[in-house]
């Protein structure tokens, strides 16, 4: 993919955003590209290739947001960034001329994302790559969406775990304030796998070595972790397990 986007662009900037996204996990990958995108310069060309339907039916999109370009397949991927609005124009990507001549049936990311990406990085307007479609247009995927019980317990799931072990959940920082603020004298108290953890610590060395803990990451996300360990390992977690949040004097 890099190849084909030098040999389009020479002066492309590629930078690496991950390649530690799960096989098939479009619901991490979508998580992942939220948190990551506002880091970089408007006019960047993010291209998302997780893509379970390769050689499919599925199409392929390039939409604008918030100034910064996203190519990815239309298979639900960009469902957050597409709640948060600001959407400027949404193509299904089409126009062969901006495709490699032979396109293989199982590397769409070498054969049409990466020549396509190159182009728009050259400066080809997106509404010349393709043909435009209506926001309701696009597939979108159920995301689990944090709520609160009947008991009034908030209640997430882990959405992803890091190479370090650290189980984030889909709880954002603004879900879980909203959620203390009433009670702001109390801790919050997460039960994961019949195990409680009490207080929200400011940093991964917040308890004792080999610890849990829970914080607030780096994406804006309430994460589980356990200081120089894995929480995956010490839970016996795995991405879709339930997760609740009390408040406790």
């Amino acid at each position: 993919m890099k190849g084909v986007i030098l040999s389009i662009n020479p002066s492309a900037v590629i930078i690496d955003i991950t390649h530690n996204i799960d096989p098939y996990d479009i619901i991490q990958a979508a998580f992942t590209m939220k948190s990551s995108y506002k880091f970089f310069p408007e006019d960047s060309v993010h291209v998302v290739v997780v893509d379970p339907g390769v050689g499919g039916s599925r199409a392929i999109i390039a939409i604008e947001i918030a100034g910064h370009i996203f190519l990815a397949p239309d298979n639900g991927i960009l469902t957050l960034l597409v709640e948060e609005g600001n959407i400027a124009e949404i193509i299904r990507v089409d126009n062969k001329k901006f495709f490699l001549k032979s396109i293989s049936r199982t590397f769409h990311g070498r054969d049409i994302f990466a020549p396509v990406s190159a182009y728009i990085s050259s400066g080809i307007k997106i509404n010349n790559i393709g043909t435009p479609i209506n926001k309701t247009d696009m597939v979108k995927l159920s995301i689990p969406k944090p709520g609160i019980s009947d008991k009034g317990e908030l209640v997430g799931s882990i959405v992803s775990i890091d190479r370090f072990g650290n189980l984030i959940t889909n709880i954002d920082s603004n879900c879980f304030e909203d959620f203390c603020r009433p009670n702001a004298s109390k801790k919050p108290e997460i039960k994961i796998n019949n195990s409680k953890i009490s207080g929200l610590s400011e940093r991964y060395e917040g308890s004792a070595l080999n610890s849990p803990l829970i914080i607030i990451g780096s994406r804006g996300y309430l994460e589980i972790a356990v200081n120089c360990g894995s929480a995956k390992k010490y839970f016996k977690a795995e991405k879709g397990n339930t997760i609740t949040v009390n408040l406790s004097d």
